[in-house]
């Protein structure tokens, strides 16, 4: 799974959007029976939290090519797994909009989730499972 973090800034009268982080992980063997609507819980909650010092105190855009997760925070009964993620959610529910962007035109949704590398010490973001 994978997240992107851009920053718009005006250039010229020019909305100019400048990348400032990726970050991407594998996903582990449970996590592999998610259904798509819980990965893509997943992944928001996920990155939620390692943005969390970029994010904080800002108005900020999530920009998906997954439309159920803009009712991720409207579910009247989530399964446990998407509950504990509202929950963590509601934090930046005030400071967030989610927003549907049609997989053909956000052309990096997957990019970091497609290329893996194996979970060993070799590679540079090993983690322990």
């Amino acid at each position: 799974m994978g997240a992107e973090l851009h920053k718009v800034q005006i250039l010229n009268d020019k909305p100019v959007e400048g990348l400032i982080f990726f970050l991407s992980r594998q996903i582990k063997p449970t996590e592999a029976r998610y259904w798509a609507s819980q990965m893509e819980g997943l992944c928001l909650v996920w990155a939620l939290e390692k943005l969390n010092y970029f994010l904080e105190r800002c108005f900020f855009e999530v920009i998906t090519d997954f439309p159920p997760v803009k009712s991720l925070l409207n579910m009247k009964t989530p399964n446990r797994h998407m509950l504990r993620w509202k929950i963590a959610i509601q934090e930046d529910r005030g400071n967030m909009t989610i927003f549907h962007k049609h997989g053909n035109i956000n052309k990096n949704a997957d990019g970091l989730s497609r290329w893996t590398r194996p979970n060993n010490v070799d590679n540079p973001s090993y983690v322990p499972e």
